[in-house]
Order: C-alpha cells, then structure tokens, then sequence
C-alpha cells in the first residue's frame, strides 16, 4: 500500500489502509468519529495485550524471576486495569485515586506498588486497608508514616526504599528523575539513602525488602541502566556487609522509550531486556548477592503505540511566505506535552490516507493559547474542513494529563479489537464540568 511504510512502528500494528482509508483494529477511522464523535481516542486492544507478552517474554526468558509492572500514569482505565489483570502484569499507582480505579477493575491491591515523593495519610491508610503489595517509600517522612500506619493496624507492611543513584539518563529536564538534585528517592552520595536503609530495619511496622530506583523518562540509550544497576547493587552489598540487610526485591526502574516520530525508533523490547538483565546479573555476581526478584517498570512504551488520537480538521490560516496553519478541534486540553515538553508527533489524513503530501502545514489547537500547537511542519495532503486526521502515539500521557481547559470536555475514549468498537469512557458533558460546582446550591 503506498501509506508510508515509516509509520508501521508508529501506529498500532493492527492499522491499515484500504481504498486510500486508515483502520485500526479492523475498524474504520473515519467511521469511528462519525459514531463517538471528535475528538476522540482509540486504543488498539490487540497492540496492547501483545506488547504486556512482549514484555514477559523477554525478560522471563532471561530471568525467569522477572515481574512487569505498568506504570499506571502513562494511561490508566478501568479498561486497561482489567487488560493488566488479565496479562499477568503488576501495576505501579502514584494516588488513592489511580488504586481505586484498578480496584474497581478487580485488580488485587497485592500486586501494585504504591510510588509518590508525598503520599498523602488518608491515601496510604487506603492502600493499607487494601492490602497493597509494596509501598515504595521516598523519604525519611514516608518512613515514619508508613510504619506508624501499619503498627495501628498490626502489620508490618513490606517496602521498597527508593533510591537515588546519581545517574543522568541524559532526557528532558522535566523527565529526570535519578540524578542528585531532584524531588525523588534518598540519595545514595550524601548518607540518606544508608540512613534510611538503618531505620527501616529498626522501625516496628515495616518490613524493608528491597531496593528501588528510577532513571527518568523516555530514555533511548541504554547505558544509564547498566551505571545506576552498578551503583544500586554496590550499594546493596555494602548495607549486607555492614548491617545484615537481604535484598530480596530490585528494580531498576523502567522509563522505556516510545517511537513518536518516523525518524527516532526506540530500542525494542529484547534490547532492553538484554541491557537491564546481563548487567543485573553480572552486578550481583560481582558483589556476591543472592538474586532477588526483579521488577522492571515499562510505562509509557506499554500503551503510547496502541493509542491514537483523532481530530477534525476546522478552520485554516495562510501566512504567505511563513506558515500555513491548519486548526482542530482538539489541542492542549487532551494533550499538553508538545506544550510543556516539545514533544513531537506525526500526523495522517485518514479519509485519503495513501495520498502524497502536497504541503507543510503547522497543525494547531482550538485552545487560547499561541503554544497549542499539535505538530509543526507537518507534511500533508491539502486538507478541508471534516477531513479527519490521526495523530500516532498518543496512548501515554495524553489522557492522563489531560484538562478542562476553557471548559472543554474531555473526549470519549473506544478500544478496538477484530473489527469492534467499544466506548469504555464517555464524551464529557456540560453537565459534568459543572457537577462539582456548588455555587448557589
């Protein structure tokens, strides 16, 4: 088909062209907006389940004692809650509110790990009551909280400490998170970390059974991980030597790369799985550490892939000899990070998906603001007002982050699969921007 062969590692790997339009899952693009309407986002169910095995797969095969767990802020539903469940994959939640949501899906507390630099009481009593699998504990506050919490309830509560390696994974500013000075972990350099390691296994209330660290996100190369596995697991050995402390739990963290745009592919799955386990293993051996269980953390390299974006083409702009600007109804509302993160994307017309771009176009947003802009330079047919066009990528973050910016609900949300389509989140209405507003009530 002359759709750009480029985009097969973009777009979910269900999507087609047939007679110059796009499908995905077996359904109809064009079809989709005219049936939940536009703005909308649809997620591949089929891209999703066989990435979860993907991931399995590959670590497993390398060390069998591997658990994948989602980090559930890149995308979270009661839909994907039960795809998770169903696959095998634990989840990571950051709120009382992402744990009720994967609770109401029938997702067991036991196997989420509860993360966050300042998980509120009322929240952690939650996750508690629920029975969550590991609290991943961020700080000296955290420690004492957790522990007095469980002590109440008669309990040790197992945790994680989460650490921080003083490694640069050379992403966004905004995205790092395991160098010194950042928000997140005890540092390793300055004592905290050691410290905290002492506490726990002195404090009533909590059971200290592992180690944790996070690099940050997206990262592309895979060095960093082998740099923080080389810190963490000295570190680990140095608190056995010195205060009898047993790994039994690890993880390197995860934040593994998404393709967005044609021309940056991201490492595949084995890739990772290779990097991140030889140098475990290797690390461990080096210093004499029983193997502990490993988790690792894909978030958004789980769903970005299977989520597409769909918006309608409204009004357009030209500025003769500087930009031609193509509008939708969509924009910074249901998706800020070309905003905050000058993210890239790609862009495609679905309703004449095999013609040859004609023109560059700058696609904006309909939001009140110079910075909502989609895509710049974007290389596109000529387009009309109701053509539709897709935006790949855009099952991470997007969603999660999104807002009711100049009061716009938020767009419905369809999962695809063999041919079917399936709303499982509602347009937003008037009536629940105001459902919360209590004026004159």
């Amino acid at each position: 088909m002359p759709f750009d062969p480029a985009f097969a590692t973009i777009f979910p790997r269900t999507t087609a062209v047939r007679d110059g339009r796009l499908s995905i899952g077996g359904c109809d693009a064009q079809e989709l907006t005219r049936r939940f309407g536009s703005p909308l986002y649809v997620f591949d169910e089929t891209e999703v389940r066989e990435t979860c095995r993907e991931y399995i797969a590959a670590f497993r095969s390398r060390y069998p004692d591997t658990e994948i767990t989602y980090a559930s802020k890149a995308y979270l539903s009661r839909w994907m809650a039960a795809v998770a469940r169903e696959e095998g994959i634990g989840l990571d939640v950051v709120s009382g509110g992402e744990l009720a949501v994967a609770m109401s899906a029938g997702f067991p507390a036991a196997r989420c790990h509860f993360h966050g630099n300042n998980k509120g009481e009322d929240e952690l009593r939650e996750a508690l009551d629920a029975g969550i699998g590991h609290v991943i504990v961020d700080n000296f506050y955290e420690l004492d909280l957790v522990a007095r919490l469980a002590r109440a309830m008669g309990r040790a509560q197992p945790i994680i400490l989460r650490l921080s390696p003083g490694v640069d994974a050379h992403t966004h500013a905004k995205t790092t998170t395991g160098t010194l000075d950042t928000k997140f972990g005890l540092p390793i350099s300055t004592g905290a970390a050691g410290q905290a390691v002492v506490e726990a296994m002195r404090l009533d209330g909590v059971s200290l059974v592992g180690l944790h660290c996070h690099l940050g996100s997206p990262l592309f190369s895979l060095a960093p991980y082998d740099e923080a596995n080389a810190v963490m697991l000295a570190f680990a050995a140095e608190m056995r030597a010195k205060h009898g402390f047993e790994l039994r739990v690890y993880s390197p963290g995860g934040g593994f790369a998404a393709q967005y745009v044609r021309e940056k592919p991201a490492p595949p799955v084995e890739a990772y799985a290779d990097a991140i386990v030889s140098s475990f293993l290797r690390h461990c051996d080096a210093h004499r550490l029983p193997r502990p269980r490993l988790f690792v953390e894909p978030g958004r390299s789980l769903v970005a892939r299977a989520g597409v974006a769909l918006y309608t083409v409204g009004a357009r702009k030209e500025v003769e000899g500087l930009r031609t600007w193509v509008s939708v109804d969509g924009g910074m509302a249901d998706n800020i990070r070309p905003a905050i993160y000058d993210a890239k994307y790609e862009a495609v017309v679905v309703n004449r998906a095999d013609d040859e771009p004609s023109e560059t176009v700058t696609i904006a947003g309909k939001y009140c603001e110079s910075g909502d802009l989609l895509v710049r330079d974007a290389r596109l047919p000529r387009t009309a007002p109701g053509d539709v066009l897709a935006m790949p990528a855009s099952g991470a973050y997007n969603l999660t982050m999104a807002s009711n910016y100049n009061m716009a609900p938020r767009p419905a949300v369809v999962a695809v699969r063999d041919g079917t389509a399936r709303l499982i989140r509602r347009r937003e209405t008037y009536a629940d921007l105001l459902a919360t507003d209590v004026y004159g009530e």
